[in-house]
Formats: structure tokens, sequence, C-alpha cells
């Protein structure tokens, strides 16, 4: 009897480390490498990521995939009646966990429009305008703003460091220079 149960013993814990092996393996062979390749690839990815329709549930694992540990969300702005601008910071997991479920609920498509980008050595900032739609078919933003992007290139990949955003406003227009250019 107690072989027995000695011998059920190993088969469930086997089992067990089999499907662990399994999730964990199906876990890694998602590769994001080409989402962080370069400049580029990251912003577009982190577009990408955010947007869609109603309804349509974002790849959060990518949208963590492509900060640096530590990394911040920190969105500016002023608060209803009160005239001093305030910061929030969140990190990744923050962000998804507070507007996560409202972006799948409602629909929110943010574009990038223009993108001003200053690199030294393995470091960037991107300055990044944006409208945002709440369907892809809109043809009309709901709101304006400016995404200030900070990388950092580990000589393997880009990493963002922080995304700092504010929108724009009746009192603070963006700046024709982070517009794309007049015909």
């Amino acid at each position: 009897m107690r072989k027995t149960l000695y011998i059920l013993f190993i088969l469930i814990s086997s089992t067990q480390s089999f499907w662990a092996q399994d999730t964990e393996t199906d876990i890694e062979e998602i590769d994001y490498s080409k989402n962080v390749e370069s400049i580029d690839a990251i912003v577009t990815s982190l577009y990408n990521v955010i947007s869609g329709d109603r309804g349509f549930e974002r790849d959060w694992s990518l949208f963590q995939h492509l900060f640096k540990e530590d990394a911040k969300l920190i969105p500016a702005g002023k608060k209803p009646k009160d005239p001093l601008l305030h910061v929030r910071y969140m990190s990744p997991r923050d962000y998804v966990s507070t507007s996560g479920t409202w972006l799948e609920e409602n629909g929110f498509h943010e574009r990038e429009i223009h993108r001003v980008t200053n690199t030294f050595g393995n470091i960037a900032q991107v300055f990044s305008t944006y409208e945002a739609y709440k369907n892809k078919e809109d043809d009309t933003p709901f709101m304006r703003g400016i995404n200030s992007i900070q990388l950092l290139n580990d000589g393997y990949r880009w990493w963002i460091i922080n995304v700092y955003w504010t929108q724009e406003t009746e009192n603070n227009p963006i700046p024709q220079a982070y517009l794309p250019p007049k015909e």
C-alpha cells in the first residue's frame, strides 16, 4: 500500500512539474524582441498596445515588457477647481490596474502625429505628439497631448524608463514645433 501511494505521489508530482514547465515554456516562447529593437519599434509598440476599440483586449504582457524595472508612467494635469498642475506616479502594473479596464470598456486609440527624438549615447528623449480617439474610424480626436518618453538601450535592447505626459488645453496649446509641418 505504501509503495502504491509513493508511486502515485511521484506520478502526481511529475505531472504537476510537467505542466508547470509547459506553462513557463509557453510564456518564454512569446518573442517580443522586434518590439524593442529600435526607438521606432518600442514607441510604435507602446501606442499599439494601449490602442483598440471597445471590447478589444490589450496585450498587457507586451506592455509590461516595454518598461525597465522601476519605470514610471507620469500623467500631469490640473484637477477641477485647482490652479496647480499635479502629477501622479504609476508603475506599468499600476497603469494596467487603473486604466486597463477603462480602455477596454470604452475604446481608445492613441495615434502619434509627430515625433522629435534626441539621443546621446544609449539614452533617448522622445517628444511624441498624439491624438486620441474612441474608435478607429473617428475623424476628430477627443484629446491631444505630448508624451515625453525617456528610453535606455542597455546594449541589448531599448527600454522605456518613463512616460511623462500632459494633454493639450485651451490655455496650453501644442506648439507648432511639436505638430506635423503645415503643407
